[in-house]
């Protein structure tokens, strides 16, 4: 809690801490920008089970209260007196392979469950009483103000997260960091699909820098908000530039390229240029060593500020299918998204 001689008002963020590699690599399907939503909960008396689903950091302000007493940024529910635990039941904005979770209790010190567990469920409408729930978090001791990872190495595909409080409490955030599944089968294969983007697949595979701004920003839908949302390095003070390497959602050949730097103003980047190749073996680390090889597919490009740049066919370079793509910043800056669009070609080769 905030010391007693904070004035009213004041806003407290959480504290910085160091994220694993899943956080960066893989986007939050449990985020209300997708779609997230609680769709049926215990209880939620002090704070609302859809916060835990905001994009934006919890914050404390001193001072602030409701009609039901201390505001908290999260889902808080009441004190139980009658035995039994709170839930809340999440649709994800995208169905897709779970990588990790965040139980986050930042801010809450008195108030936090003292343990908590997760299930999940492929179900493709809501989930009913004969719904089969898979316990995929056993039940994990919580601490009070803290993140708290969980990594996972399951190729199942879930559609809804269970998460259970034990008894009661608040939790601020509840993070599922995962790879949106997509079946192509039934895909026209003359059509033109955005294959970095992620509901179709793409995923940052790896980058040499975030300091600013999470990079699979990079591949959501939309245009950026503001200029949190998109990939942004620190200020280059040595020669060499910044890269992030995406692996597209199905192979294809490219056929249109966007660069957007939406809302980056006096830190865009003074050039681009995107690398490319058909990857068929090895691993993620692999993947970016050979990255530094890979042929260029759309050469040094003058960029500006908050503007949508496109590139078309007559302007890439002939490379046949691509299943990966190198974004190259020159020097530095930031990029708000990221869009690659193809006709689907065959896997493998």
């Amino acid at each position: 809690m905030a010391a007693p001689h904070m004035p009213v008002g004041t806003v407290i963020n959480a504290p910085s801490v160091e994220f694993p590699e899943f956080v960066n690599r893989y986007a939050n399907l449990a985020l209300d920008d997708f779609g997230a939503e609680v769709i049926e909960c215990s209880d939620q008396w002090f704070g609302e089970a859809n916060r835990m689903l905001q994009s934006a950091e919890p914050v404390f302000i001193v001072g602030k209260f409701d009609d039901h007493g201390k505001w908290m940024d999260g889902w808080e529910t009441r004190r139980r007196r009658d035995g039994g635990h709170d839930y809340a039941v999440i649709k994800l904005g995208v169905s897709g392979v779970i990588k990790g979770i965040d139980i986050d209790t930042s801010h809450f010190t008195g108030n936090y469950p003292p343990a908590a567990s997760v299930l999940a469920c492929y179900c493709e409408d809501t989930p009913d009483e004969s719904t089969v729930w898979t316990e995929i978090v056993p039940s994990t001791t919580l601490s009070p103000s803290t993140h708290h990872f969980i990594e996972f190495n399951d190729d199942r595909r879930w559609t809804h997260c269970r998460l259970n409080i034990y008894p009661d409490g608040g939790v601020a955030r509840f993070r599922v960091y995962g790879q949106p599944a997509t079946d192509w089968t039934s895909k026209d294969p003359d059509a033109l699909y955005e294959v970095s983007a992620l509901a179709n697949g793409g995923r940052i595979v790896g980058f040499n820098d975030a300091h600013f701004g999470v990079p699979f920003r990079l591949v959501m839908p939309g245009r950026g908000v503001n200029m949190g949302d998109g990939w942004e390095t620190r200020r280059r003070r040595e020669p060499g530039y910044d890269w992030v390497v995406v692996e597209l959602g199905h192979p294809v050949i490219v056929e249109k390229i966007e660069v957007d730097t939406a809302h980056f103003k006096g830190n865009y980047p003074d050039r681009v240029s995107i690398q490319a190749a058909n990857v068929t073996y090895g691993t993620d680390q692999s993947t970016i060593t050979q990255a530094m090889f890979w042929p260029v597919l759309l050469r040094e490009q003058k960029m500006g500020p908050d503007k949508q740049h496109f590139f078309e066919r007559d302007q890439l370079e002939e490379l046949g299918a691509v299943t990966h793509v190198k974004l190259n910043m020159h020097p530095d800056g930031g990029v708000s998204r990221l869009r690659i669009w193809g006709r689907l070609a065959k896997k493998g080769g």
